[in-house]
Formats: C-alpha cells, structure tokens, sequence
C-alpha cells in the first residue's frame, strides 16, 4: 500500500483544518436558533445593502437636493430614538419573535414603498417607519441572542452577530450593482422589500419561541432585578450605553465628513476615499471574533478600554499622517478596535443585566446608539464648518477617549473585574 505523498495530503490537512475550524464554532454556539438569527441579520443586512447603496442616486435623480437627502437620514433616526424605549416594552409583550416578523414585514412595506413615493413629508414618514421597524429587529434579534447565550460566550456570539451585520452591508451594494446594471434603480429597492418579506416568513416559521426567563433566585443578579427601575437598570448597563453611543457619533460623522477631509486636506482623489470604508470593514471582520474572545476570557470592560485607546491614536493620526497607504493602516486598526467595542459592549450589558430585564435593556442600548448618530453629523458638520477638518477630528478623539476615562472610572460595572478583585491577594 502506497502512502500519500506531500502534495496530496496538504489538500486533505487543509480540508480536516477547516472542518475543524467550523465544528469549533458550533460547539461553542450550540443553539440553532443561534445561528437562525445570524441567517436573518445576514439577511437583513443585504437588503439594507442594497437599498442605502442607491438611496442617494435615486433621491438626486429626481431632483432631491442634498439637504434634504441629510434630512431624510435624520427622520430614520428620529425612528429609531422614537421607538428605542417602546419597544423593549413591546417585545416583552408580545415576544421578541413576534415583533421580529413584524418589524421585518414593516421594513419590506417601507423600503418597497420609498420608489413609488415623490413628496418630501411622505419621503420623511417613510424613513421614520423605516427607523423604527429597524430598531424593533435590533431589539428582538439582540434580546434573542444574549437570552440564548451563557455568560462565558456572550461577546463570543454578539461578535459573529457584527460579522453577519457587516457581510450583510457588503453583499447588499454588490446585489444593487447588479440590480441595477440590468433594471431601473427602482427595482434594488423592490429587491431589498423581496428579502425582508422572506426573512420575515423564515423568522416564522423556523425559529423558535422565545425562552422564559424566570428570576431564579441563585442567580447574580436576581435580587437586584425584582424591583430594578428603568433608571437602575440603566444606571448598571452605563459603560455599554456610553460606548454604544460613542459608536453610533463616530460613525455616523466619519462615513459623511472623513473621505471630504480626506480630499480638502490631503490630496487624497474621490477614487481613493471610495476604497477607504472598506479597509474599517476588514479590520472589524477580521478582529471582532477574537475581540469577543478576549473579552470573554479577560473582562469585556477592560478590553473596551484598551481597544478605546488603540482606536482614539488611529483617530488623531488622521490630523497629522500624509501618506494614503499609511492612512489605510489606520483605518484597519480603527476598525478593528472601535468597530469592536460596539458587539462587546452590547455583550457587557447581557452579562450585567437579568435575562428578564434583556428587552428593556437593548431597548435603552439601542436609543443611546440612535442617539449618537443624531448628535455625530450635526456637532460634527458645525465644527467642520467652523473650524476644519482636524478639529472634528479632534472631537471624535476627545470623545473616544473620554469614554475610556469613564469605563476606567466605572471599571467595577463589569462583573469579571470585582471577580479580580477578589481574587486579588491582601496588600497588592
């Protein structure tokens, strides 16, 4: 009997690598519903794609001018704020699988809608709606994942919920691409309806009931949980708030005011700009898995800081790097830093809340995220105007590094940092 050679085993080797890779996956996420939730944010992540990849050319197209193309994105966030705290409510009411399939019937009937609508005030209604079905598929699909996920794996599962986000918004542009070389641009909108609706009919039929969470009384925070006002629940869930928040500012301002600052002051050609968002996609796709793990094993706070740190030096360096492909670094690291603190702080607030108190808190969470994409491109297109680009810069750097100081000063939020100090020997 003949023994492979080299060259035919390493195909195999590679192949019982990957099927090792997966399975390592699975074992650590063992709820299929789980992953049924990742299957509709991808999903869903497609049809957002495809229909904000030509919102802008379609709106010009007839006529829209680009205030008004600013104010249409501001009433969609309005949506979101409108409904943040309602629907954590509405979700404990009627579940959050329930509320995930409307909310996913909502946004199909909105995005279907917005071709065949030409008034601004409809246009504006529209976009509202469309705000808040979005927020209702944020709180019911985050409310689902941290109630099916342990505390040792919670940022573990929120990590791969941001990667199914983000190929989800690759995927979609690349669908709309090919919509529209072949049909009008009001058919990507019809396509991204298309997805919703039968992510919608999926959401149905194949996952299952929400799980109940009772108050077991050995649980950590049970006590604390039986009569927690929205006021404490929010007082607890703070540092995630404020990181969520941070995120949403920054980018919200960076996707709008980066690539002109770029191109103002320097030199780099609108071609290049358009190359730059897709560097911060790789470094979140490529770090948010191992940052979930990390902030599993170590402490999902400490990790917030410390990728807090490495993301606000990237930041400043815009104001004083010249070189474009020395930029494209920092734009990666950027992203794998900040873009990372989003899925593990939305991971610290499952650990700090009570299974039972998991629709109230996203529906907070969600509101400060909303929140800061409201407030990011207002005060950012002030200073910008005012002042240049480099002192906006500047804010989004004092503002990240602000919330480091704050999760420093609140570090004992995090329960594995008051396990260390515990563990901690007297006297050190």
């Amino acid at each position: 009997m003949e023994l492979p050679n080299e060259t035919d085993a390493e195909p195999a080797v590679g192949v019982l690598h990957q099927v090792s890779f997966l399975r390592s996956f699975a074992e650590r996420v063992p709820d299929k519903n789980v992953w049924r939730i990742y299957r509709i944010t991808l999903a869903l992540g497609m049809a957002y794609g495809t229909a904000i990849s030509v919102i802008a050319t379609f709106l010009t197209k007839h006529g829209v001018s680009k205030l008004a193309i600013g104010q249409l994105a501001a009433w969609f966030a309005a949506g979101i704020v409108a409904l943040s705290l309602p629907m954590g409510p509405l979700v404990r009411r009627f579940s959050a699988k329930r509320m995930l399939a409307v909310s996913l019937a909502g946004y199909a009937a909105a995005v279907t809608a917005f071709p065949f609508t030409h008034s601004f005030l409809a246009l504006a209604a529209l976009r509202f709606f469309d705000g808040a079905c979005s927020v209702g598929v944020w709180v019911s699909s985050e409310s689902i994942l941290l109630a099916r996920s342990g505390k040792e794996n919670k940022a573990f599962v929120t990590s791969l919920y941001a990667i199914a986000v983000a190929c989800g918004y690759v995927g979609g542009p690349i669908l709309a691409y090919a919509c529209t070389k072949f049909l009008p641009v009001e058919f990507a909108f019809i396509l991204a309806g298309s997805i919703a609706i039968v992510t919608s009919v999926y959401v149905s039929l194949r996952l299952a009931p929400d799980p109940r969470a009772e108050l077991h009384e050995d649980h950590p925070m049970a006590a604390i949980a039986k009569d927690s006002t929205a006021l404490k629940l929010l007082w607890r869930i703070k540092t995630s708030c404020f990181g969520t928040f941070a995120y949403g500012y920054f980018q919200a301002s960076v996707v709008l005011f980066l690539p002109l600052y770029l191109m103002e002051r320097k030199g780099v050609s609108q071609p290049q700009t358009v190359i730059i968002p897709a560097y911060f996609a790789g470094g979140m796709l490529l770090f948010s898995n191992y940052a979930g793990r990390l902030g599993d094993r170590y402490g999902h706070l400490l990790l917030m800081r410390i990728l807090g740190v490495i993301g606000t030096s990237m930041v400043l360096g815009f104001v004083y790097l010249n070189s474009y492909a020395v930029m494209c670094v920092a734009v990666f690291i950027a992203g794998a830093s900040l873009a990372s603190i989003s899925p593990v702080s939305l991971a610290l607030q499952g650990v700090v809340a009570h299974p039972s108190e998991y629709e109230r808190s996203t529906s907070i969470y969600n509101a400060f995220y909303a929140a800061g994409m409201l407030l990011g491109p207002f005060i950012s297109s002030f200073l910008f105007e005012k002042h240049g680009g480099a002192v906006m810069l500047e804010q989004l750097a004092l503002l990240w590094a602000a919330f480091v100081l704050f999760a420093f000063v609140f570090r004992k939020d995090d329960p594995a940092a008051r396990r260390r100090g515990r563990a901690a020997p007297r006297g050190a």
